[in-house]
């Protein structure tokens, strides 16, 4: 079995790194999501495209904060 760690770092350094980054990546895909939505909103649209996209906003809003609290949650066991 190869127990080699770069950098005197372990497997579970690696991991939580690894984690670390895919939480921030998530949170980030989901703020840019967010405000493509939120620009959408923006622009001239009708009633029935502005509520659809209010549902996908509301949806935007909570995936950026599920995302947010994953990361926050990584990065307080570390």
């Amino acid at each position: 079995m190869n127990t080699y760690e770069p950098e005197g770092r372990g497997i579970a350094a690696e991991l939580l790194s690894l984690e670390l980054a895919t939480a921030r990546q998530r949170v980030n895909q989901a703020e840019r999501s967010l405000e493509r939505a939120e620009g959408m909103l923006d622009d001239e649209c009708s009633v029935a495209v502005g509520f659809a996209l209010c549902g996908r906003i509301r949806a935007e809003q909570a995936s950026a904060k599920a995302a947010r609290r994953r990361l926050l949650k990584i990065n307080s066991a570390r």
